[in-house]
């Protein structure tokens, strides 16, 4: 059966044209319940003895939940416990376009054959169709249709043989118009929070219930804290008119009363709008797209140098203490007209970011309460109320909650349970908080997925011979840490009969086995990069290929992408070229075997006489690199010495690197030119490149200030200048000075990102003094390695091409992924070290080491422990200790800090004790306290412990 809808539309042209809408009925759409005849199914989906133990429905049933109910309640519908629900064409269209998370998580659910969820065409079905009546809003359509297919299924059900008693619908709304219309039609109708409450069989999944409606559950005390949300069309109208700002919402981790809006401005020019004080913040949370207003110039403030973290209430409702802490708050800070910052206050939320937050319950005083505050691990993120009947099986526990909405009367956002993780301190509970708070997928590979895999045993067949070059006879090995099993890259260096060399780099040929498009594809593309935790690795391609199939192990045949150049002995690249290949490598090598053999005199084999070669050319590179201006920064890297048993780290250093660490490093590094300048040449609009932005002026202030301390000047026009300034920045006995300059000057760069070439205009590379570079040699952990080689082998005609890779606005979406993977790995891997660093100093107890001071702040300095490669803060207004009486003075421009008489300057040496401090049991922490200099009441005795707080809390 066919219905049309005709109309007419007017063009921008002004031209009407005629438009025909043919919409397709059916009498072939089956109800997918076992217990039906009538339709001719194959499959079943709905159970014949759907029961779920409940009070109001003690009979089989199913249910039939509305569009806001999937949207609001989809951690409910995620538990076991739901099963047998029909989800409407109808209620699947308004998800989708709504919420693409909840789509995703609905479709999820779909695809479980456990939770017998069935998608029911009613769109489309002959007796559930129903078209939109004159003066009906298509909210009010939607609703009837859903009416119309529950009542569908009734009397379908009820025409079963032998079901004239049994089976019914439930029709799950919290909608209350929708319901009375419901119940008028004969339907049986529930609003969710009655239904979810009368089942018998998992009570706790009350917890689980969103609030609905932000008025409904606003806190008893009537005071209103914040001022109202604009509506999105004032909002649009304001940004329109530049009275409003619109950007990202991005809150202090030190600082609970302080956030900055991210403004995107025109191409690259962006700005930061400064807040200070809850009225201004007035209920954004971390990431938020939010409109702000600029106060007057006069009401402009500098960001506050005070660490100040959120205590919490101590009692469930004492918002008036609160209310007294914003009005604190909230008056500027006297500071310098220079220091001044645009300052405004938010008036409108545009889009709201929330996910569901990893944490902490914070128990309520008052007992038999089901109302308690939620501490997330993310110091980022304010507090949220939520109500359970669990407490006492939650507590020291790592839970999952959602946020619900923010009230204007309430201090804090309301939200729901989510999910329990595991005890607190456990090492597997953490890694998994660490993956989720970062936004790492770590979910095992999907069957889809490792589908594409090839089948085993694999091996190089003949058809591969005949398209690629025979390499296996070349002395090729790999130089890598220990443990590594994700080998990317090989290396060979041999003597050309011309007395040239010949020097190869040779890349796992990852595109070979993961093809454009396909589910494992897809997947590799959404990761982005395997991450690196300590004691774990989280792969971006399945373990068949990074660790064995593509992995360049010794003494097997491995298909490769090899760029290889003909140079002379002053490391001048006379000839390239590239080429699909087969090798075998003779050697997988740690970095420190392959030092010792290029150390080892009497030894003279193929390998060593090719790690020689490689390592004369790669110094002569190096020189040439620094001689153009190429930064040498330095950063502290730690290596755990991990118990083979217990899997706890027993020691603690950082990383020694060796001569042929940098060996590899120049050539990879002379790899990723060479190709980044192959395919701009041939793609110029699509390429994908990285590159290294300079930073501005102001981020160096911090670095011209510590040199200036020193009586020494560091020159920042242009990379070269800021090279041969931190080579010449000496100071006579003090060797590890020039080392945290570097580090601080690390700390002063932007960071690199990945682009479309047909989408920018400045390529450069700061960082390496390079025009123009890429990502080649690292294909089995990078998927923009991936995509280089697919743009590689189409330049070469050694593969075709496909439409995504010449279309320079999906390249560059899929940059941004990259880019956003690529930065949480990095914030991930650094939260796993910090981790295993707090398990190795519970483990050592207290222990006292010498430091450098790296920063100075207007309450605290910030050590860092060289032998360790670790930094903490000593903080000078404790309220715990004597210190809390003793004057501290704060001078900017050095910076300095005094206390009592003693001044603190940047790279100052210091001894502190270092042990753990587990008084917050979320937020555990490496706890340093000044040993020497001596000052009376604020340093301690070496080797004593402090006292702790009197009992672990969950503070902010």
């Amino acid at each position: 059966m066919l219905k049309s809808k005709t109309f007419v539309k007017k063009t921008r042209s002004g031209s009407v044209m005629k438009i025909v809408r043919e919409h397709y009925l059916r009498d072939d759409i089956w109800c997918g319940s076992e217990v039906c005849k009538e339709c001719k199914q194959d499959s079943t989906v709905l159970q014949k003895d759907a029961c779920i133990e409940s009070t109001l429905c003690p009979f089989p049933h199913y249910l039939i939940p509305d569009t806001n109910v999937v949207l609001h309640q989809i951690d409910v519908l995620e538990d076991p416990l739901i099963q047998n629900v029909v989800i409407l064409q109808t209620v699947l269209q308004e998800v989708r376009h709504r919420s693409a998370p909840v789509y995703k998580r609905l479709k999820d659910i779909l695809h479980e054959k456990e939770k017998h969820f069935y998608t029911f065409t009613n769109e489309h079905h002959r007796d559930t169709f129903i078209e939109r009546e004159p003066g009906e809003s298509a909210n009010d359509r939607n609703d009837r249709a859903i009416r119309v297919s529950a009542l569908w299924y009734s009397q379908h059900l009820r025409s079963a043989p032998g079901e004239d008693q049994g089976l019914r619908v439930v029709l799950v709304t919290n909608d209350r118009g929708n319901k009375e219309k419901a119940e008028e039609s004969g339907l049986l109708v529930y609003r969710c929070e009655e239904y979810i409450k009368s089942l018998t069989a998992n009570p706790e999944l009350v917890d689980r219930l969103a609030l609905t409606n932000d008025e409904k559950n606003e806190v008893s005390s009537g005071k209103l804290l914040f001022p109202e949300h604009l509506p999105l069309s004032r909002i649009q109208a304001g940004i329109k008119s530049g009275t409003y700002l619109q950007g990202t919402f991005r809150a202090s981790r030190d600082n609970y009363l302080e956030a900055t809006v991210f403004v995107q401005g025109e191409g690259e020019e962006s700005s930061e709008v400064l807040l200070q004080g809850l009225v201004h913040l007035n209920r954004a949370v971390y990431q938020d797209v939010v409109a702000v207003e600029l106060l007057p110039r006069e009401q402009w403030v500098a960001p506050s140098s005070v660490v100040l973290q959120d205590e919490g209430v101590k009692e469930e409702d004492e918002e008036e203490d609160e209310e007294r802490k914003v009005r604190r708050s909230t008056p500027p800070t006297a500071a310098a007209e220079a220091e001044r910052k645009p300052t405004g206050r938010v008036v409108g939320i545009i889009k709201r970011n929330w996910r569901p937050f990893c944490g902490m319950l914070n128990i309520s005083q008052i007992k038999e309460s089901t109302r308690h505050l939620f501490t997330p691990a993310d110091r980022r993120i304010p507090r949220i109320r939520i109500e359970t009947r669990q407490a006492a099986t939650l507590a020291g526990q790592r839970i999952m909650v959602s946020i619900d909405g923010w009230p204007r009367n309430s201090r804090y956002p309301n939200g729901h349970f989510v999910r329990t993780l595991g005890a607190a301190g456990d090492k597997e509970t953490e890694t998994e908080v660490l993956l989720l708070e970062h936004d790492v997928p770590h979910q095992d590979f999907s069957k889809a997925v490792l589908s594409f895999l090839p089948k085993m045993p694999w091996s190089i067949t003949p058809e591969d011979f005949a398209v690629r070059e025979d390499l296996r006879h070349l002395a090729v090995c790999s130089v890598d840490p220990p443990g590594c099993t994700d080998i990317d890259d090989a290396l060979h260096c041999r003597e050309l009969d011309n007395g040239n060399l010949e020097v190869g780099v040779h890349i796992a040929d990852v595109s070979h086995f993961i093809r454009p498009g396909n589910a494992m594809d897809q997947e590799a593309a959404n990761r982005g990069t395997t991450v690196y935790l300590c004691g774990r690795r989280i792969d971006m391609v399945p373990e068949l290929l990074s660790s064995n199939l593509c992995s360049l192990r010794s003494n097997v045949e491995r298909l490769a992408f090899s760029c290889i150049w003909e140079m002379n002995h002053d490391a001048e690249i006379l000839k390239s070229r590239f080429t699909k290949s087969v090798i075998n490598s003779k050697a997988s090598l740690m970095y420190a075997e392959a030092q010792m053999k290029i150390d080892d005199t009497n030894m003279n084999d193929d390998i060593t006489k090719s790690l020689r070669g490689l390592n004369r050319l790669a110094k002569i590179l190096k020189k040439k690199r620094i001689d153009k201006g190429a930064l040498t920064l330095s950063s502290p890297e730690v290596r755990f010495h991990i118990d083979s048993e217990t899997h706890d780290p027993i020691d603690l250093q950082t990383k020694e690197l060796m001569e042929t660490n940098s060996m590899v490093e120049e050539f990879m590094l002379l790899a990723n030119i060479s190709v980044a300048q192959k395919i701009y040449d041939e793609f110029s609009e699509c390429a994908l490149l990285r590159k290294h932005p300079a930073p501005p002026p102001s981020n160096y202030d911090i670095l011209n200030k510590a040199a200036k301390s020193k009586n020494l000047e560091i020159h920042t026009d242009s990379a070269k200048a800021l090279a041969d300034s931190l080579d010449m920045a000496k100071v006579d006995g003090f060797p590890y000075f020039n080392t945290l300059l570097r580090i601080l000057a690390t700390r002063c760069m932007m960071q690199a990102v990945y682009f479309c070439s047909g989408m920018d205009s400045d390529f450069h590379h700061y960082g390496l003094a390079s025009p123009i570079y890429t990502h080649f040699t690292s294909p089995i952990r990078r998927y923009s390695d991936i995509i280089v080689h697919r743009l590689l082998a189409v330049a070469i005609a050694a593969d075709s091409t496909y439409p995504d890779l010449m279309d320079k606005r999906k390249q560059s979406a899929l940059c941004n992924n990259l880019n956003y993977r690529h930065k949480m790995a990095q914030y991930a891997q650094r939260a796993s070290v910090a981790f295993h660093t707090q398990l190795f100093f519970k483990n050592r107890g207290i222990l006292n080491e010498e430091g450098f001071i790296l920063f100075v702040r207007k309450n605290a300095i910030i050590v860092l422990i060289p032998k360790f490669g670790l930094e903490g803060t000593v903080f000078f207004d404790n309220k715990d200790k004597a210190v809390a009486n003793v004057a501290v003075v704060f001078d900017e421009e050095g910076p300095s800090l005094r206390v009592r008489d003693h001044k603190f300057h940047m790279f100052d040496k210091v001894k502190v004790t270092i042990s753990l401090d587990a008084s917050n049991i979320q937020h555990q922490k490496i706890r340093m306290s000044l040993v020497e200099p001596v000052i009376p009441g604020v340093s301690v005795p070496a080797s004593e412990p402090e006292p702790l707080a009197k009992k672990p809390k969950l503070d902010r």
